[in-house]
């Protein structure tokens, strides 16, 4: 519940056409500490809210010239609508709950109105609105200490995505998201679309490479039961899925010229059929498209249309490889190895200096999803302690073409001499991973790629389970 000091900071704006039940609604949240201003319609409401900034709004649904649907509707599309509070008259109940999930309005109260029911409302709308508040102040706090959501820099490049981010995520406008695989594209996505008043909605991504031409359009916009040859039911498309949140296109310059085209008149029209359908549904969708192509070239080539490329390209943000922030290794490498901590129930406390070094020297073609994979090895290698050198892959910062041929072994590797068993190389491999573990079974298996079960049945084969310590 708002304390009252909250309720002194929480600025309540009615909105009714009644003069008869709005004032005294008025004088009564007045009496309760909250600060209050009135209007008798929606335009009057917005007109209110350019100089008196609400953090809760209480609306009535039926009046003249804007009513509570088309008031709600405006501030959704600005991204500035507050917790709003939706006041029916008896028999609107069921049109009520439609507006709380079409229209995303924190609750409804049925005429006459209970005093006590709607302070209670009022106070948990505050405190939502407080939260909302704190947090976004929070972000941006943190994000000039080089953390923004999930992602981590404090590089210049950086600090420089982290300030349009900040800039662009209270807006409805498309983003186009540009940078090499493994930049972390869906995590600047991801970052708008909690950073924004959409926070509460939900995150939908789909990636257009990943997806087959014929299943495109059905994936997008949904398809009814008979649309086509397998579609044995209805099925809703990522616009709807969607719905009140943001969608992420990543790799959009793979989606077929066609789909563009029918993508675009989305965007346009924000209204969508379903294929097979008869008629056109409204979607309230926050649009961000990703691409790890060169936008120029992929627009020379045809691939990504141009029309489809101006309506999304609002804002760009041009994500910078790894090997152009190499600064950020240290708080990537920490921020990385405590995830990986809590995923392998592992204690990696830093790398050693040199590993550090041999990292600011790597190219990192694969960006941060290669440092991730690389660490994950390193992680699990280690178990507890440091990572070292020997816990990296043998060929590690080496390039494809001249890498060492398969003799060359790294420090703790198995090397078998020409006729050795498959049974002997077997519990070769099996016994330096013990080793390599500290004889932690579980996380043994994990690296060899095998059930417990399977590892217990192999130590006992080689006579091995009563002398070894099981800590897995």
């Amino acid at each position: 519940m708002a304390n009252q000091s909250t309720r002194q900071a929480t600025n309540v704006l009615i909105v009714d056409d009644e003069e008869a039940q709005r004032d005294p609604l008025a004088r009564m949240i007045l009496a309760w500490g909250f600060n209050v201003e009135t209007a008798s319609d929606g335009q009057e409401a917005l007109d209110k809210l350019s100089s008196f900034s609400a953090n809760v709004i209480v609306t009535d649904l039926m009046m003249p010239r804007m009513d509570g649907f088309e008031l709600m509707k405006r501030l959704g599309s600005d991204g500035n609508m507050p917790p709003a509070i939706v006041l029916t008259a008896f028999g609107n109940i069921e049109t009520a709950i439609q507006t709380i999930h079409d229209l995303g309005a924190f609750w409804f109260l049925e005429k006459p109105i209970q005093p006590a029911a709607l302070r209670v409302l009022l106070e948990r709308a505050a405190s939502q609105s407080q939260l909302a508040e704190e947090t976004e102040r929070l972000q941006r706090q943190l994000s000039y200490q080089g953390v923004l959501v999930d992602m981590v820099g404090t590089s210049p490049q950086m600090q420089q995505v982290f300030s349009v981010i900040r800039q662009v995520a209270p807006s409805k406008a498309a983003v186009l998201v540009a940078g090499e695989s493994g930049t972390g594209k869906e995590l600047v996505a991801r970052a708008i679309h909690h950073l924004s008043n959409r926070r509460g909605g939900p995150f939908v991504a789909i990636n257009c490479a990943a997806m087959p031409e014929t299943l495109m359009e059905s994936e997008l916009f949904g398809h009814e039961k008979g649309a086509f040859t397998g579609a044995l039911e209805r099925r809703a498309g990522c616009f709807e899925l969607a719905q009140h949140g943001t969608l992420l296109l990543d790799e959009l310059a793979e989606m077929p010229s066609g789909t563009q085209a029918k993508l675009l008149r989305v965007l346009e029209d924000s209204r969508v059929r379903r294929l097979g359908g008869k008629s056109e549904m409204s979607v309230d969708v926050r649009v961000v498209a990703a691409t790890n192509r060169n936008i120029d070239e992929a627009l020379k080539k045809g691939d990504l249309r141009e029309d489809l490329y101006y309506r999304l390209n609002v804002f760009q943000i041009a994500l910078p490889p790894l090997r152009q922030r190499l600064s950020d290794l240290p708080v990537l490498c920490e921020t990385l190895i405590n995830h990986l901590n809590r995923k392998h129930a592992c204690n990696i406390t830093y790398v050693t200096p040199d590993v550090m070094e041999a990292f600011k020297k790597h190219a990192w073609p694969g960006n941060v999803r290669e440092l991730r994979n690389v660490l994950e090895r390193a992680v699990i290698m280690a178990g507890e302690g440091a990572i070292q050198m020997a816990h990296l892959p043998y060929d590690f910062g080496v390039s494809v073409g001249s890498r060492p041929p398969a003799q060359v072994f790294e420090p703790d590797s198995v090397r078998l001499p020409v006729g050795t068993t498959v049974s002997d190389a077997e519990k070769a491999l099996i016994q330096l991973t013990l080793q390599h573990t500290k004889n932690n079974k579980t996380r043994a298996a994990e690296i060899l790629g095998i059930s417990l079960k399977t590892l217990f049945n192999k130590l006992k084969e080689y006579g091995a389970a009563e002398t070894a310590e099981v800590t897995g």
